[in-house]
Formats: structure tokens, sequence, C-alpha cells
């Protein structure tokens, strides 16, 4: 294995007992666009190397952890506009707070419960 960087891209994958709501939810809520969907499967471009895919539990090996000890950390130019946009489509993210680590972020739920922290250095 060589030095320094070596994945060239990035996929975070979601088992979902929520399937078809949490696919809604990051298709129309956010807006994300997908890449590759299946009936149980579906694929969510996040930036050019980072991918999220959500599948249904029912046609994985791998089970719903419900949310329980994950988070999605997603930079963005900027967490206020980012807040802003999504309370515009509906959504009621917790306020855009300062944090100590040098961001103003704030958090979301998908309909699985995963905890989503969007964030942009101040």
């Amino acid at each position: 294995m060589p030095h320094g960087r070596f994945i060239r891209r990035a996929n975070t994958i979601l088992y979902c007992a929520k399937w078809r709501e949490t696919v809604d939810f990051y298709l129309r809520a956010l807006g994300l666009p997908v890449t590759h969907s299946t009936d149980w499967f579906v694929e969510f471009e996040l930036s050019d190397r980072a991918r999220m895919s959500v599948v249904d539990e029912a046609r994985a090996g791998v089970k719903s952890g419900r949310g329980a000890g994950i988070t999605l950390s997603w930079q963005v130019d900027d967490a206020d506009e980012t807040w802003r946009r999504l309370q515009a489509r509906g959504l009621a993210p917790e306020p855009v707070r300062d944090h100590p680590w040098g961001a103003r972020a704030f958090y979301l739920f998908d309909p699985e419960g995963h905890r989503l922290e969007i964030w942009s250095p101040r």
C-alpha cells in the first residue's frame, strides 16, 4: 500500500428499514443526484469522489442500525445559506451555531435516524 492517499473514491452505505422514506428524503428533500438505482439500492453523488448509498435492509444481509452511532458530516460552502435552503424545502434543521472547532454547523436527521452534520468553516 503506497504512502499518503490511496483511496480514489468513498461510498458510505446506509442499510435502512425505512428505505423508501429515506430515499425520498435524500432525493427530494435534499436534492442529491442519483448515480445508480434499483428497486432496493440507490446511490447518491455527494461530490466528485464521494457517494452515499441507501439500501433496503429487507433485501440485504446487513440490517439497519436505526441511525445509532452514525453521523454523516458534510462540509458545505456556507452553512447558513444551506440551512435557509433546507428550511425553504420544508425541513426543520436545528439552528446554526458556532462551534469551538472553528465551524458554523447545524444538525438534522433522516427518516432512518441518521444524524447529518452540515458545516462550513467560520
